[in-house]
C-alpha cells in the first residue's frame, strides 16, 4: 500500500522544495502543482517525492491522526502475535 504524506514547505526553489514532516526533511518536486500558488509554510501531500496536492492544516492533521491510529493498531496487533 502506498500513502501520501502531509509535509510542510520549508524552502522553495522553482519546482523544488525542502519539506518537513515529524522531524524528517525531504526534497520534493512541485511540478505537478505548478498551477498552485505555494509559499513557505504551506502544506502539501507528498507521494514518492512529488507534491500532489496543496492541503489545509485541518486536512494534514486529519491525515496524521489516521496514520498514527493505523500505526498504533499495527503495533497492538504485533504485540498479540
Amino acid at each position: 500500500m502506498c500513502l501520501g504524506v502531509p509535509m510542510r514547505i520549508l524552502e522553495l526553489d522553482g519546482f523544488a522544495a525542502r519539506c518537513e514532516a515529524k522531524g524528517i526533511e525531504r526534497q520534493v518536486n512541485l511540478f505537478l502543482l505548478q498551477h498552485e500558488t505555494l509559499a513557505i509554510g504551506d502544506l502539501v501531500m507528498v507521494h514518492v517525492g512529488n507534491a500532489i496536492a496543496k492541503m489545509s492544516e485541518e486536512q494534514a492533521r486529519n491525515a496524521w491522526d489516521i496514520y498514527d491510529e493505523m500505526l498504533e493498531r499495527e503495533q497492538e496487533a504485533q504485540g498479540r502475535a
